[in-house]
């Protein structure tokens, strides 16, 4: 096997978790992850050694997504709702499993832009700067994205907004 595919194989964990979380299926983020490996590997001519494999293949896997996207709704495919959704489980805790699941829903209910972001940033501790490349946008647009797409998170789990959770609970007032 050569150097290439052994870097493409160890990404492959990172693939299947964004491609989940675009999905939302098991079978469907199977097939994205597939196809992008074969795109990978049938244009490995086009990776330059030393280069960011990694933000290469979420390109990669980003583009192929949008266009699977955008030729479902030319196709005017309906999906139904009660299929894409999938629920992340914590079968230890029941309240764990209903916050995943509200984070989940949440999320879904995002403009796609912002969640991609969000994902990317969040979910895989990606750079602003890598995410901007894979989504092929500038990094102010990722950064105002994530922002907007945090406070909307925020909103949709009724979760307090930024400057309530900095304000103390008492404040003492200074002796003057």
């Amino acid at each position: 096997m050569s150097e290439f595919h052994g870097l493409v194989e160890l990404e492959i964990p990172r693939l299947r978790r964004y491609a989940r979380a675009l999905t939302r299926r098991a079978d469907r983020a199977d097939d994205l992850v597939q196809d992008t490996l074969l795109r990978a590997i049938s244009k490995s001519h086009l990776w330059q050694t030393g280069t960011d494999l990694r933000a290469w293949l979420f390109t990669i896997m980003h583009n192929h997504y949008v266009n699977m996207v955008r030729r479902a709704m030319r196709d005017e495919a309906t999906i139904d709702i009660d299929q894409m959704s999938s629920s992340l489980v914590a079968v230890t805790d029941p309240t764990a499993s209903s916050q995943l699941r509200e984070l989940e829903d949440s999320l879904a209910r995002l403009p796609g832009e912002q969640r991609e972001v969000i994902l990317l940033v969040g979910l895989e501790g990606m750079s602003y700067e890598t995410a901007a490349q894979v989504l092929n946008v500038p990094v102010g647009t990722v950064r105002s994205r994530l922002s907007r797409g945090r406070d909307a998170l925020r909103r949709l789990m009724g979760m307090p907004e930024k400057a309530e959770r900095a304000t103390p609970k008492e404040a003492v007032p200074l002796a003057a």
